[in-house]
């Protein structure tokens, strides 16, 4: 079993850029695929960016190019540097991982961007 708390959330203006982190406790060392998701109001929790123990990566459209995962696997932590942020990145940002067999998520960190 893997638990994951993520840090790093708030408000920020539009432009403005945030870093969130993951850490992971557990059974940290079976973890093989870590990512973040992210559950806007109203709307279905949706895939963000995901990044492999071999630190191959994967970004949705909607982030590419503004959004960089990144992992430490010395400290089995995930980070997601988000930069020129719009109103339209805010959500409640969830950690998730892979472990053979099962997966696990966060209890998620909130991101505002507004002015």
């Amino acid at each position: 079993q893997v638990q994951l708390v993520e840090s790093g959330g708030g408000l920020v203006q539009p432009g403005g850029s945030l870093r969130l982190s993951c850490a992971a406790s557990g059974s940290s060392s079976d973890i093989y695929t870590m990512g973040w998701y992210r559950q806007a109001p109203g709307k279905q929790r949706e895939f963000v960016a995901t990044i492999t123990s071999y630190n191959s990566t994967a970004y949705a459209d909607s982030v590419k190019d503004r959004f960089t995962i990144s992992r430490d696997n010395a400290k089995n932590t995930v980070y997601l540097q988000m930069n020129s942020l719009k109103p339209e990145d805010t959500a409640v940002y969830y950690c998730r991982c892979w472990t053979p067999g099962a997966n696990s998520w966060g209890q998620g960190t909130q991101v505002t961007v507004s002015s």
